[in-house]
């Protein structure tokens, strides 16, 4: 079986160099410049024969819509029963992180859950790490701004990159 390659390489987010890939999403979603995390395979998919390129992205992975081709194929999982070929990349990822010795620009760590049960801030999903997998190794490509916690923790918004 042949695999698919990642269609070119080109500079973007700040100089970082990114794989453009082709997927697939339905056409009420397939605009340029629309960003989205992959979630994974849907179950109602097992059967479909062109379910390779839908999937072919990382799961919890968030990825940005460069351009929108003309190509559709026949989908039952969306609302319109079609799916439209894109081009995307991956977008850099962020995650709110304690600030400690270990945090600095380079180094290798460990992705770890704050658990905090604070609900009501906006800041959650990115100190809980809720669209990453916990135990995930990453390098710290930038150590950010200073976030304001709720709860009185000295957290900052970390640019990382999976390893």
């Amino acid at each position: 079986m042949r695999q698919k390659k990642p269609l070119k390489s080109q500079e973007s987010y700040n100089g970082v160099r990114t794989m453009t890939k082709i997927s697939l999403i339905g056409i009420d979603l397939a605009k340029e410049g629309l960003e989205f995390t992959f979630v994974g395979p849907l179950v109602g998919c097992a059967e479909c024969r062109i379910k390779n390129v839908c999937f072919n992205l990382d799961p919890g992975r968030t990825y940005k819509i460069l351009k929108v081709r003309e190509k559709e194929n026949p989908c039952f999982v969306f609302n319109q029963d079609k799916v439209a070929t894109v081009e995307v990349e991956e977008v850099p990822e962020y995650a709110h992180m304690q600030y400690g010795k270990k945090l600095q620009e380079g180094s290798s760590i460990t992705l770890k859950s704050m658990n905090c049960d604070q609900f009501t801030c906006p800041s959650i999903e990115k100190c809980n790490i809720m669209h990453m997998r916990d135990g995930s190794r990453v390098t710290i490509n930038k150590v950010e701004d200073k976030l304001d916690c709720p709860k009185g923790f000295n957290m900052r918004r970390v640019s990382i990159s999976f390893q």
